[in-house]
């Protein structure tokens, strides 16, 4: 049957409109969710393409493995107070009570986040953002993996790149950072990555490498993960160390 020429341009118009009202809804529910977040006291805001875990550069574990239909990852981020790293070595039960505290206050603020997206009918769960916290152990023992990297959305958002210490450095608060992630289903205004993926100054620097008590990092980017956390866990007791954070310049 042929269409006359009125009402091809009719449905044009019409699916070109709802085009523009989807993006619109896209754009603006990412807006609400970076609103709330600041008004709960986030310091970074940022949303990646769930996508960005199936890129073959990474190796770790995919949250698609685990939530069926996951579209977009919502990561926020607070600020380490520069009072709990500056005095380290001395300090460590402050600046591991720092941690845990900045780990509430984005539990607390991604649950928030969580439960807004639902309100709003779409599906949403909330990533640990450490392997271990608060007597649980959520990253696979004999790996030390976690069920996904929240650092790796972080970068996939523009938050900031990797330093060979394995923490994310952001431009505005270099690794002195405390992150976590909301997985929805919810299609989101996402950002991308912008850095090099190794930030640029780390090849120079290596000062994390010098300072780090049993040698866990190496200058090709590896990382002897069971070094670092038998050093926490069994010579600090579960205190953090933070040597590496507080020698980094960025």
């Amino acid at each position: 049957m042929d269409v006359p020429n009125w009402l091809r341009e009719q449905l044009f118009i019409s699916t070109r409109a709802s085009i523009i009202l989807v993006a619109m809804e896209i754009a603006g529910l990412a807006q609400e969710l970076r609103e709330l977040s600041i008004q709960e006291g986030a310091d970074l805001f940022g949303i990646a393409d769930a996508d960005c875990y199936l890129d073959r550069v990474y190796q770790g574990n995919k949250p698609q493995d685990f939530m069926e239909g996951v579209r977009s990852v919502v990561i926020v981020a607070v600020a380490i107070p520069s009072g709990a790293v500056d005095p380290l070595p001395k300090g460590r039960a402050e600046y591991t009570n720092t941690l845990m505290a900045a780990t509430v206050t984005l539990r607390s603020m991604s649950f928030r986040l969580a439960r807004y997206l639902e309100k709003r009918g779409f599906k949403a769960s909330i990533v640990p953002n450490e392997g271990s916290e608060f007597g649980y152990w959520y990253a696979d023992k004999k790996t030390l993996k976690a069920d996904l990297s929240v650092k790796w959305a972080a970068y996939n958002a523009g938050l900031g790149n990797y330093g060979i210490n394995h923490l994310l450095l952001t431009p505005e608060y270099g690794p002195r950072v405390r992150l976590t992630a909301i997985l929805t289903d919810a299609v989101l205004e996402h950002g991308s990555a912008s850095m090099p993926l190794i930030h640029e100054k780390c090849q120079s620097c290596q000062r994390c490498l010098k300072v780090c008590p049993v040698q866990a990092l190496h200058a090709n980017g590896e990382i002897h993960k069971h070094k670092c956390a038998d050093y926490m866990f069994t010579q600090l007791g579960g205190l953090r160390c933070g040597l590496c954070l507080k020698a980094c310049p960025v």
